[in-house]
């Protein structure tokens, strides 16, 4: 079988089949980042992405930007458990003729972000490629309290999302976002979601995992979905790499989160939808798909 029979996400299930872990691991794959023992009253959290030459970026755009979205897509991974981010190692391959002033530029990119948020970028690896290539792996760290996975949805839930969404490559969002680290230290803390990702794939296909591993279904209202201006529901619901926070609520804390809302203007949560207990219910569209 061809990887494009096999698909993105049948492959990550034949790799996680193939892999063992031992009783120490507290999420492995199939979340935004793993869970790994590390204090009395802490996880230890460890995320990675890959960003490839002419998939996810080209020359023509800004290497500044390049690098921000490189260390700022792992950062919205660690933010959507709940967590806040620490350290980064960072693995670059390189044509030999790219200009050394590319390859700076790069690294301003991570490091302003890197400062924003508190990361220190500790180390990493660098080799000859034809097209470039730039990984970066990250630790964070979370209270146990405050750890929200995928698979916490229930019936009832309301779906929210922290932003517009659709037309990320036009507006150059997918670029330039912030990740919403701010936001998701403000919902573990107050409001405990059953369930959080970041939208990187689309939102169709990123709240399927969450259906998926929560065992439900759910009801969209397309008229409430938050747009970027000029983009269609069908964009809203399949472009990706909006890097927004999508979770889920209990209808008792939606109330809660409804009137702190009426008397902040801080964020703005948008609710989308209602969780079912129908598992078939899915959300139609797909989002990026690698394979």
């Amino acid at each position: 079988m061809k990887l494009s029979q096999l698909g993105e996400f049948g492959l990550i299930d034949l790799i996680r089949k193939q892999l063992k872990v031992d009783s120490r691991v507290i999420r492995g794959i199939g979340d935004d980042t793993a869970v790994l023992p590390y204090s009395k009253d802490k996880y230890l959290l460890l995320t990675t992405d890959m960003l490839a030459e002419d998939i996810h970026f080209t020359r023509r755009m800004s290497a500044v930007d390049v690098g921000h979205k490189a260390l700022a897509c792992n950062i919205s991974d660690i933010a959507a458990m709940g967590g806040e981010p620490t350290f980064a190692v960072v693995s670059l391959a390189v044509p030999s003729d790219l200009p050394t002033s590319y390859v700076s530029d790069l690294y301003q990119g991570m490091q302003k972000v890197a400062s924003q948020f508190g990361v220190s970028i500790v180390g990493g690896d660098t080799i000859k490629s034809d097209k470039i290539t730039i990984n970066v792996a990250l630790l964070g760290e979370v209270k146990r309290k405050h750890l929200v996975t995928r698979d916490g949805a229930c019936p009832g839930d309301w779906i929210f999302v922290t932003g517009a969404l659709g037309g990320s490559l036009k507006s150059h969002k997918h670029l330039r976002f912030t990740p919403c680290v701010e936001q998701a230290r403000f919902l573990v803390k107050n409001f405990k979601p059953s369930a959080m990702m970041d939208i990187s794939d689309g939102l169709a296909g990123d709240l399927n995992h969450i259906l998926k591993a929560s065992g439900v279904g759910a009801e969209l209202w397309n008229d409430e979905i938050p747009k970027t201006q000029g983009c269609s529901v069908r964009q809203a619901l399949s472009d990706g790499e909006d890097f927004e926070l999508l979770f889920t609520l209990s209808e008792k804390k939606v109330k809660k989160l409804l009137v702190w809302q009426e008397k902040n203007k801080q964020w703005y949560f948008y609710p989308i939808g209602v969780i079912t207990g129908n598992k078939k219910q899915l959300v139609p569209g797909k989002g990026y798909i690698h394979f």
